[in-house]
């Protein structure tokens, strides 16, 4: 396996930080990785090494604000900051790999941003994986609450508004561990602009994700703390793919890739991707 990392420049100037780890020979295919909130790129290590020995390239970029990038953490000007980077972080890797197939593979808030990016570049891709996707406005949420959010949104937009509990992270001590000492990861709280335009973004998708048409897996854990598991529901309902699949796994949490039963999920989608390939 060979590790490679760099930077490149994202919008507004900002210099992103990417991964890749690359099978020896040529990768049979491409995952390109989307990471979730207040996370980075390095935390996918169980998918790296369950795919990357059966001849997947994977790559990773973190978000601006994220891990190793630059940015206000956990912070954003416009939604459309995190989708325009991926863009560019996409024609870098279909340049390195002209001939694999690329799958897009989006966790939690990168389920969410990865679900916007298709939505307007479907073609560019084979399928699709999303892992707990955030893409699912609160019911809760009051009329009030929306207000007030974008309210703080525009005259305090850094101000702290919600944080996120670790130990809905995964079932696994280890795993929950790892994630508060991990200093690229921000245990902060996430600001008011980023709530606002996650919750806009949230319903421009629950309102367009029939437009997608491409194969596409969804991965669940059906006691996920962090993200309501009837959104994952909702999106397979909502897509007109033809071939789509949805995969819930009772008991597990929200990161199904760092669970105690890791493998078992991977298995799932790696036999998934060798159907697409």
């Amino acid at each position: 396996m060979q590790h490679q990392d760099g930077f490149f420049k994202g919008v507004r100037d900002a210099n992103i930080y990417y991964q890749a780890w690359l099978p020896d020979g040529d990768p049979k295919a491409v995952l390109l990785i989307v990471h979730g909130l207040a996370e980075h790129s390095g935390r996918y290590m169980n998918v790296v090494d369950h795919f990357v020995p059966h001849g997947y390239a994977v790559y990773g970029l973190d978000h601006i604000g994220h891990g190793k990038s630059e940015g206000t953490r956990v912070y954003v000007e416009r939604y459309a900051d995190y989708t325009d980077t991926l863009g560019i972080f996409f024609g870098m890797v279909r340049t390195w790999q002209p001939d694999a197939p690329i799958f897009l593979v989006g966790h939690s808030m990168g389920g969410l941003i990865a679900v916007s990016y298709l939505l307007d570049h479907q073609a560019d891709f084979a399928g699709a994986v999303l892992s707990g996707p955030g893409v699912k406005a609160p019911d809760d949420i009051s009329a009030v609450t929306i207000f007030l959010g974008k309210t703080l949104s525009r005259l305090a937009p850094k101000t702290g508004v919600l944080s996120l509990d670790a130990n809905g992270v995964s079932r696994d001590p280890a795993v929950v561990e790892a994630y508060v000492n991990d200093p690229l990861v921000y245990t902060g709280k996430t600001t008011a602009r980023l709530a606002a335009e996650l919750l806009k973004e949230m319903q421009r998708v629950t309102a367009e994700a029939g437009n997608i048409t491409l194969p596409i897996l969804i991965v669940q854990g059906g006691d996920d703390k962090l993200v309501d598991p009837a959104g994952a529901r909702m999106l397979y309902d909502s897509v007109s793919s033809p071939d789509k699949t949805l995969h819930v796994y009772d008991d597990f949490y929200h990161e199904v890739f760092n669970e105690p039963e890791h493998e078992r999920v991977l298995n799932d989608v790696e036999t998934w991707l060798e159907a697409h390939i």
